[in-house]
């Protein structure tokens, strides 16, 4: 969902980087998993707004400012379940994290590792008999198939990544 930047004002309220097209959404989800530096905790929503220098949100047990301070840094995530289906159209990175990539030549170039974003345009990483970066855009992802596990790319094998 994003990650904490750090502490706004002195009441434990977080600045948060969301990884989300609107992040007027996140108020939705009532329990907030962080990973914290002894792991992922959840910690229950108590409080979110969008200000004119992004969201804010207030969590349960972050009472003041040295403890939101503590979790800069940290990324913020809800379990898969509490997401739902993805509207029609859409989906979420996570469903794709294990799928085949083959280019449109049908060779296989690996599995879907993980995401990452550069800017506005997502990075999918993906691993084979070695690890590509390829965007996340019309331009290079042609098909991603849910049913056959798989996502067409127009790359090919000797690309640099």
């Amino acid at each position: 969902m994003g990650r904490i930047v750090g502490p706004f004002g002195v009441q434990g309220w977080l600045r948060f980087k969301p990884f989300t097209e609107d992040p007027a959404g996140l108020d939705e989800y009532a329990q907030w998993i962080v990973r914290a530096p002894e792991g992922w905790i959840g910690m229950p929503l108590e409080e979110f707004e969008l200000h004119s220098k992004g969201p804010v949100a207030k969590l349960a047990g972050c009472d003041d400012r040295d403890a939101a301070a503590r979790l800069r840094g940290c990324d913020i995530a809800v379990t898969r379940e509490a997401l739902g289906e993805a509207e029609q159209g859409t989906m979420y990175r996570v469903d794709l994290i294990g799928l085949q990539v083959k280019d449109q030549a049908g060779a296989v170039l690996g599995r879907v590792e993980g995401f990452f974003d550069t800017g506005d345009t997502g990075v999918m990483v993906v691993t084979g008999e070695r690890e590509r970066m390829i965007p996340f855009v019309p331009e290079y992802v042609k098909a991603v198939d849910r049913a056959t596990r798989s996502i067409t790319v127009d790359w090919k094998a000797d690309y640099d990544a």
